[in-house]
């Protein structure tokens, strides 16, 4: 179904919530079919069982934080040795999931979701997290969306193209990842209280789409999901536990609810095993969240002046510490019976330069021959035009079978040391690092602000997730006073150096969006806020957590309906 129109009638219509919610979103009738009294329920219902286990669990990261701040290192856990040792594996995979050789990843945007799952690949991850800037109407147009989706009623109309788009008669199987247990819902309150944002996520996605899913993607299983910046594997007990509520509210089968977990925080490789082991009855597998997992070494080593980063494009696969990792999460997974998901290709098609294209398009080839030969499962792509070349890559290796789950056991990998993980990366850093971090950063955040949470910014698609690894590498930069010795320069980052590559940057961004879109944009809030964090005397734990108020829209609240 085409999306119906929104009516907005101010301080009049509220929404038919429970005892102790509060709804503080703007009132929209199309909205209230998602935010209905039972679905609120819902997610009233886990709040309450579960925000406590949360409390705990983001307590323990600071601790953590407060422990790596003062010379500490994450290594593997002596208290769950047996776990890892243990002979243990995960509940089978899916039929409907067993073949995932290329994923596609996107916002939950109406024609983006239409266009991912007939797209050709395997899997659409649609996602509330770092491809998403998480305003209340991204976030209720998103579960409207998935909802049209998932009963197979969605379409676009494209105006400017007179272009109408619907789902093909085969599709991708669709994962949903929600935020992260860091990151509230402002909108929704809770017995007074902000509501927890993947709990909303999940909750209202769930309670309305489950039995539908089961029934036309799931094959009796279902809904999949994606679970992100996990740091250790008392948050995936957490996510265990909500699945086991949800199942037994929903009165389906134990295990029916599958996700994988991206590894994209530097302590979370430490706990692979225990991750899996805590979500064995509701695992598909593990991910390579690999752009996140940079900016979770520099995070982690915020205090540690020994472990700079040389120059963002300079961290690949190819730095010893991530090979690591890649390699041992496919160890892991692979032994536990589950997918071992590769990483983003972020690579969009250069339409201008067909020179510059055919580059690019090498690189993700060459990435991807990498990544299927190491003995990965499946891997992700941003645009649709990388679909074939993700595809030709892995078929040509893994022929008609659906993954490598036991071909490929890399028991080599097992000989993996917490040293191999937290290997300090080689290279130089450079000005030009610094300029691109800084452009990258503030044309991210400016479109943030406005609702655009995926971003094509010099032939890449952007993220959260890619604009954090610029903030923490320009903070631990100007902390340290690196010397930008890759150029020739000799000199060294200074918050006076940092304040005139901002202004010089900035004149840049505006010669190339232009003045008209420069001057309608939020570029100079941007270039403030991404200022202050990058000269802040501590280091912000998440970029979207800091800047999250500016986007949030409070509406009165009248008791009176209609």
């Amino acid at each position: 179904m085409e999306l119906e129109t929104s009516v907005y009638r101010p301080n009049i219509a509220v929404y038919d919530s429970p005892e102790g919610v509060e709804v503080r979103g703007r009132y929209d009738q199309v909205f209230a079919k998602i935010l209905t009294r039972d679905a609120l329920g819902f997610v009233a219902e886990l709040q309450r069982e579960f925000r406590g286990h949360v409390r705990y669990a983001m307590e323990c990261r600071r601790e953590a934080r407060r422990r790596y701040n003062s010379g500490g290192v994450p290594g593997f856990d002596p208290s769950t040795k047996f776990i890892r040792d243990g002979d243990w594996i995960c509940a089978s995979v899916p039929p409907a999931v067993a073949d995932r050789r290329v994923e596609i990843t996107g916002p939950v945007e109406r024609k983006m979701i239409i266009n991912a799952l007939n797209s050709g690949a395997k899997v659409f991850m649609a996602d509330f997290e770092d491809a998403l800037s998480p305003s209340w109407e991204n976030l209720m147009r998103g579960q409207v969306n998935l909802r049209d989706a998932v009963d197979g009623s969605i379409t676009f109309h494209d105006k400017s193209r007179n272009r109408v788009y619907k789902l093909n008669d085969q599709t991708a199987k669709l994962f949903v990842r929600p935020r992260g247990w860091h990151l509230p819902e402002a909108h929704i309150l809770i017995d007074g209280e902000p509501a927890t944002g993947c709990l909303v996520d999940f909750g209202l996605y769930f309670f309305h789409n489950f039995a539908k899913f089961r029934e036309t993607q799931g094959s009796g299983y279902g809904p999949f999901f994606y679970l992100p910046k996990m740091e250790h594997s008392r948050e995936a007990k957490i996510w265990n536990s909500v699945f086991e509520r949800a199942e037994k509210m929903a009165r389906i089968e134990r295990g029916s609810i599958r996700a994988t977990v991206l590894i994209e925080t530097l302590p979370a490789v430490f706990q692979m095993n225990e991750i899996l082991y805590e979500l064995r009855d509701h695992s598909v597998g593990l991910n390579c969240g690999r752009w996140d997992y940079i900016f979770s070494y520099v995070k982690t080593f915020q205090s540690h002046p020994d472990r700079l980063l040389p120059d963002r494009v300079l961290v690949g696969m190819g730095q010893h510490f991530m090979r690591s990792y890649s390699d041992l999460l496919i160890r892991t997974c692979h032994k536990r019976g589950v997918h071992a998901m590769g990483g983003m290709a972020a690579q969009i098609p250069i339409r201008d330069d067909p020179k510059a294209n055919e580059i690019a398009l090498d690189l993700v080839r060459k990435d991807k021959l990498r990544e299927v030969r190491a003995g990965h499962d499946g891997t992700w792509a941003a645009h649709p035009g990388l679909i074939p070349i993700c595809n030709e890559a892995f078929t040509g290796h893994m022929g008609k079978a659906p993954n490598q789950i036991k071909s490929m056991k890399r028991e080599d990998a097992s000989a993996i040391t917490e040293e191999d993980l937290l290997q300090i990366p080689r290279g130089v850093r450079t000005l030009e690092g610094l300029r691109l971090n800084t452009r990258v950063g503030i044309q991210y955040l400016a479109a943030w602000l406005t609702g655009s949470g995926s971003v094509p910014l010099y032939n890449l698609m952007e993220d959260a997730a890619t604009a954090e690894i610029s903030r923490v590498q320009n903070w631990q930069w100007i902390r340290y006073g690196v010397e930008l010795d890759g150029d020739g320069l000799g000199v060294r980052v200074s918050k006076e150096l940092f304040g005139r590559v901002v202004e010089e940057e900035m004149e840049r961004i505006e010669r190339e969006v232009g003045k008209d879109k420069f001057k309608r944009g939020m570029y100079k809030e941007a270039s403030k806020m991404f200022t202050k964090q990058c000269t802040a005397a501590e280091l912000d734990d998440f970029l979207t957590l800091a800047v999250y108020n500016h986007i949030v829209a409070h509406y009165p609240i009248n008791v009176s309906r209609l």
